[in-house]
């Protein structure tokens, strides 16, 4: 498995989804869609993306997250990255997914930017 999802709920109204590996091209990379779309289910509205254990992602990865940032904004809620560093960090500022998505350096950060949001 080129990479591994786990889904974490540190409060009722905020989802975590932790991605570890890489972010490219292939089935693997579905399983995001899935979880934003469990957490939809479930009701949690505010989302964030700890990407601080991604390796390297492509531009089917960034295509998954402006998709699932666009899902989220739709059912009227929120996406927030954290932890992204490296060349991972590179490229999602490269391709403006910064402009569209707010950043932060942790989880607990994007988390408390929910709740005074």
């Amino acid at each position: 498995m080129i990479l591994h999802v786990q889904m974490k709920r540190p409060s009722a109204d905020i989802g975590v989804l932790e991605l570890k590996g890489r972010l490219l091209m292939g089935n693997d990379s579905r399983q995001i869609e899935w979880s934003v779309a469990e957490f939809l289910k479930e009701g949690v509205k505010k989302v964030i993306f700890d990407l601080s254990g991604l390796d390297s992602v492509d531009s089917t990865g960034v295509g998954i997250l402006v998709m699932c940032h666009a899902k989220l904004q739709k059912a009227g809620g929120s996406l927030g990255i954290a932890g992204t560093q490296g060349i991972v960090l590179d490229i999602l500022q490269m391709t403006h997914l910064d402009r569209l998505v707010k950043f932060y350096p942790s989880t607990d950060e994007a988390a408390q930017s929910f709740d005074l949001g």
